[in-house]
């Protein structure tokens, strides 16, 4: 009986124990932000520890006006590929205004 018990609470530490190593793979929540024509894009659900591009922003007319949604820290950047020295950090519930450009957005 004792045995049994000790199997099942190893087998469930050793679950916990995975379950804690794996990190989340989406930022619960929407990120909003205005596209290079002026329309509210939203991402649902994005993913997280991965740099994503914003559809409908360009090299000449970036998108603007984030709004993070999420339940995750956001850092937007104006240029693509998370790159560049321009960049700002939005904590979840944070909306920056129009003059603030993105073209990248990273989650963490």
């Amino acid at each position: 009986m004792r045995l049994r018990h000790t199997v099942i609470a190893s087998t469930s530490a050793l679950l916990l124990a995975l379950a804690a190593a794996n990190p989340a793979h989406a930022a619960t929540g929407d990120f909003e932000y205005r596209g290079s024509l002026g329309f509210l894009r939203t991402l649902e659900d994005p993913a997280s520890r991965e740099c994503i591009n914003l559809p409908n922003t360009t090299q000449l007319t970036p998108g603007s006006s984030p709004f993070n949604k999420t339940l995750s820290t956001a850092t937007v950047f104006l240029d693509y590929d998370c790159n560049g020295d321009i960049y700002y950090v939005l904590n979840p519930g944070q909306k920056l205004g129009f003059n603030v450009k993105l073209r990248s957005v990273v989650f963490n």
